[in-house]
């Protein structure tokens, strides 16, 4: 057992007859090992935009928000009342009334 682990440490078994077959399994482990590592880093990227766009979203929905309310208040009677007033334009002080149109 001694020996064998010192052929191990000393790599006798990458230069031995029969090598092929033990390099070929090291650059097998080895590409894999490599994808490993990418799809890893890939998986990784595509968390952290993930998270920045869902941000975003924060960002964009608040805004939304604010903005929807702003209107809300300006597209109040009273608001457009003001406005108008500005103009010397005021409420009518009678009520709308209908126009019926009678067909032959």
């Amino acid at each position: 057992m001694a020996n064998g682990l010192s052929d191990i440490l000393k790599g006798k078994f990458l230069v031995s007859e029969g090598a092929f077959t033990n390099w070929a399994f090291i650059v097998f482990c080895a590409l894999l090992a490599i994808i490993m590592i990418a799809s890893s880093h890939s998986a990784e990227r595509k968390v952290y935009q993930v998270a920045e766009l869902n941000q975003q979203l924060k960002e964009l929905r608040s805004e939304f928000v604010d903005t929807r309310k702003t209107v809300m208040q300006q597209k109040m009677e009273s608001n457009v009342a003001k406005k108008m007033k500005q103009r010397s334009i005021g409420l009518s002080d009678k009520p709308p009334y209908k126009i019926l149109v009678k067909s032959k």
